[in-house]
């Protein structure tokens, strides 16, 4: 391969300024897919079947098989990025509408527990109740990302841990709640450019923490290292990075501070993020994709209106996918497995969360 700090170029280097021009992979579902989608949740509900009690085999989408193949190939060898738009929420049962959108997941890989408690099909919304955003910015111990993301806060650029993040816009708050995303890509190859010196930091090991209320508390290991930016053993790209648990890590006990110099390297890399990354807001019925090998995302603050109804809700649901790629031996610590196409990642790592 390429020296690993060389820029790397190809479809996943996409700037914001161009995705944006011509959408997150534009791609609205037609009458036919929808229909597919819906005789497949009509034949799980005559079953009985809710999420997780069910798995692809019992999802049949074979009308959909050449859609998924474009899906799989866009995330893993082109943008890293999906949004397909259409889906008729609003005729949709919200039970169907989960059943739905677990299928379909099912149908592009495995999904995995988003916490140990057993969360897998989450429900990303207001959990304050009271229109609070949780920051960070105050006094006391830091707020996990979890705890930032079921607040009205916005989110910071970052990856959750799997090979790819599955949204489906429920319904949206009346104001706000934009969602961002960046390739991680560009960021890498604009600093090979400009900044050759921060990026070499960005592949040395960052000290990390697993965060208590996403992964339980009883871990040896529950502060560890790993780089920020990656090559696996074919020299694929990877980058799973939380500044918020980089931060967590070194306020823990015998943990040293940062260096100077991994700090203007985050510093530079969320620079970054702001310069290239596409925004674009929700609309019910989206269904967005994101490749975490090669893209972060975050948001901005939103509100809701609790009293008319209107709600921002997002159906999250993590995916280990068979087209993945080989990471890095070093990254056994994050994901449990490393080899290509390998069950791998979530609060457990590498354990399904299909329990049919």
């Amino acid at each position: 391969m390429d020296h690993p700090h060389a820029p790397i170029g190809g479809a996943a280097a996409w700037r914001g300024a161009d995705l944006a021009a011509r959408g997150f992979w534009p791609r609205r579902l037609d009458e036919a897919e929808i229909a597919a989608l819906e005789r497949a949740v009509a034949a799980a509900r005559q079953a009985g079947l809710s999420p997780p009690g069910f798995g692809h085999a019992d999802f049949p989408l074979p009308d959909l098989a050449p859609l998924l193949a474009e899906v799989a190939a866009e995330l893993e060898h082109g943008a890293g990025v999906v949004r397909l738009s259409g889906l008729p929420v609003g005729r949709i049962a919200p039970e169907d509408l989960r059943r739905l959108f677990w299928g379909f997941c099912c149908a592009l890989g495995t999904p995995l527990f988003q916490n140990t408690a057993g969360e897998v099909l989450a429900e990303v919304k207001d959990e304050t109740g009271q229109g609070i955003a949780v920051t960070g910015d105050g006094a006391g111990p830091l707020p996990s990302a979890r705890a930032r993301s079921r607040s009205t806060g916005p989110l910071r650029f970052h990856t959750d841990k799997c090979d790819v993040l599955a949204l489906l816009a429920a319904s949206n708050g009346i104001a706000g709640g934009v969602s961002r995303v960046v390739s991680t890509v560009a960021i890498h190859d604009e600093m090979a450019r400009h900044r050759p010196d921060l990026l070499a930091v960005l592949y040395e090991d960052f000290w990390r923490m697993r965060p208590a209320d996403e992964e339980g508390a009883d871990h040896a290991d529950r502060v560890f290292r790993m780089p920020v930016f990656a090559r696996g053993p074919d020299g694929a790209f990877t980058s799973q990075y939380s500044r918020t648990y980089v931060e967590m890590a070194h306020a823990e006990p015998g943990v040293p501070p940062p260096r100077p110099a991994q700090v203007e390297a985050m510093d530079m890399l969320a620079a970054l993020a702001e310069e290239l990354c596409a925004e674009a807001p929700f609309t019910p019925g989206d269904l967005q994709l994101l490749n975490q090998h090669v893209t972060y995302h975050g948001r901005t603050a939103y509100a809701d209106d609790a009293a008319a109804g209107q709600r921002r809700v997002l159906l999250r649901i993590w995916l280990s996918v068979p087209f993945g790629r080989a990471l890095p031996e070093g990254h056994r610590v994050q994901w449990g497995r490393v080899e290509a196409g390998a069950l791998r990642g979530g609060a457990i790592p590498g354990r399904s969360a299909v329990t049919a």
